[in-house]
């Protein structure tokens, strides 16, 4: 994401105060899904938080940006915390419903314009493409139709793998545009060529999220013996391992 796609590594925190929750949209909608840590019904509460989303989001808000710095692209790596409240099933064992587990995000600000936004999401979108090709994993994407959206997405397009495991595919990535939902609520606005404030439009995606792809590796790469052959892509940061005994 840094050096092929242009973005900028951000460190966030595990710990967000709830007004970040709240402004990202996963307050209220959701917090049922949350870890409150530090004073839950109290304006100075904390909250572990369940994606890398919410700090990047937070570290504009309140801001006005330069509309000729936009658009912003930002990734991270950041252990995220979910209760996985009502999860039932084969889902909770395994690899593929956890509480904690580390995730790469992409997050871009971007100005507040639906061609660029949908342009934006299509490029994140492809990103992921490109790193499921690499790893040659089949994969496919998914139209979320308006029932499934949550309130704060405008569209939302999920990546899944396919997990012999799970007799199909499993969603590894979720691709939202929420054009001005969170930045209002954040009040993170840009001034336009005419000395104007907009608000502007925010898109994320999931780059990779460790453990739950690591199940179609694990799977697509077993061998009859039961070792795991490295995929090609992966062995240089291997060490030059081929497979795992």
């Amino acid at each position: 994401m840094v050096h092929e796609h242009g973005f900028t590594p951000v460190s966030v925190a595990d710990l967000v105060r709830h007004a970040m929750m709240v402004g990202t949209g996963f307050f209220p909608h959701g917090r049922e899904q949350v870890y409150d840590i530090a004073n839950p019904t109290s304006e100075e509460g904390l909250a572990l938080t369940g994606t890398g989303e919410v700090g990047l989001m937070g570290y504009h808000a309140d801001e006005i940006l330069d509309g000729q710095s936009l658009p912003r692209c930002y990734t991270t790596t950041s252990t995220c915390f979910r209760r996985e409240a009502g999860a039932a099933g084969k889902d909770t064992a395994g690899l593929y419903r956890v509480h904690q587990f580390d995730k790469v995000e992409q997050v871009v600000l971007c100005k507040a314009d639906e061609a660029e936004s949908r342009a934006w999401h299509e490029k994140m979108i492809g990103f992921v493409e490109q790193l499921l090709q690499q790893l040659a994993l089949p994969y496919r994407l998914i139209q979320c139709c308006t029932g499934d959206l949550g309130p704060k997405n405008a569209d939302q397009v999920d990546v899944e793998c396919w997990m012999p495991s799970r007799d199909g595919y499993g969603e590894t990535h979720s691709a939202s545009r929420l054009y001005d939902y969170q930045c209002r609520r954040l009040n993170i606005r840009y001034k336009d060529a005419e000395g104007k404030n907009l608000v502007a439009h925010s898109l994320n995606n999931t780059v990779a999220a460790s453990p739950r792809i690591l199940i179609p590796i694990v799977e697509m790469y077993q061998t009859p013996e039961g070792r795991i052959a490295v995929p090609p892509v992966l062995r240089p940061y291997m060490n030059g391992l081929d497979m795992i005994r």
